[in-house]
């Protein structure tokens, strides 16, 4: 039976633009890097207090990255989605939806990261 998940990959062809967007846009902290015996190139991310990782992945032998829309994305708990959006903007990388307060009181956006995946932002509601 699933314990537990480890991690989640994202294939891409830009991997140094794509870690400094997870690095520095995000604030995630590279936990490791290695090379499969097939030649993938490999970088893991995590978010302060989780044990998932994120897993980078660029290999050239599956031919072009296509990220279809409405496919996936990943999300993440902010305490201050203004201050992320200018953080985010200053970096090139501005809200592509949103600010958006939902009708629980959370407040959510979305930005797009390197290659096309979508990254929601969510700022719980004040008594969550």
């Amino acid at each position: 039976m699933i314990k537990r998940l480890l991690h989640t990959r994202y294939r891409v062809s830009d991997l140094d633009k794509t870690v400094a967007f997870y690095r520095d846009v995000l604030g995630l902290q590279e936990t490791r890097r290695s090379k499969s015996g097939r030649g993938s190139e490999l970088v893991f991310f995590q978010a302060p207090g989780t044990e998932q990782e994120i897993e980078i992945c660029k290999y050239d032998g599956s031919g072009p990255v296509v990220v279809g829309p409405d496919l996936t994305h990943l999300a993440f708990e902010v305490d201050d989605i203004e201050a992320f959006a200018k953080h985010s903007a200053a970096l090139g990388y501005p809200f592509s939806d949103g600010p958006t307060k939902t009708s629980k009181g959370s407040v959510i956006g979305f930005i797009d990261a390197p290659e096309g995946y979508e990254i929601e932002l969510i700022q719980p509601a004040p008594n969550a």
